[in-house]
């Protein structure tokens, strides 16, 4: 289980004063990032060729985060296939007792050409 905290600003509001929706996208994928490392993910891009792509998404929202919120995002990933990760992420705020977000991020892995490669074993 990795967590990345994230700080509510007001610019991550709209004009009900909590979150909107797409910036939990942006949550997760910093979160994602962190999870594997920059150092990993740009070798992989300017080395290696590789890069993951977002084929699915799978939300659902059971309470809102407002400005000023600290969230822990929680991130943890299982197998698909040699091809494909589902990352688990969850939003929660501090001492809440559910999940306010839950996704599962469905990741594929791909080369230059945009065509499917397998994930490197470094994931694993």
């Amino acid at each position: 289980m990795f967590h990345f905290p994230v700080q509510i600003y007001y610019e991550d509001t709209d004009h009900s004063g909590f979150v909107y929706h797409a910036n939990y996208l942006k949550y997760f994928e910093r979160a994602r990032e962190h999870a594997i490392g920059k150092d990993i993910l740009q070798r992989f891009w300017f080395e290696d060729g590789i890069g993951f792509v977002v084929y699915e998404v799978d939300m659902h929202f059971t309470a809102g985060a407002e400005f000023g919120d600290v969230l822990d995002i929680r991130s943890s990933y299982t197998w698909e296939s040699k091809y494909r990760l589902i990352w688990h992420q969850e939003v929660w705020h501090d001492g809440g007792g559910k999940a306010a977000v839950n996704a599962n991020v469905h990741m594929v892995c791909i080369d230059r050409n945009r065509r499917p490669i397998p994930i490197p074993h470094i994931l694993e």
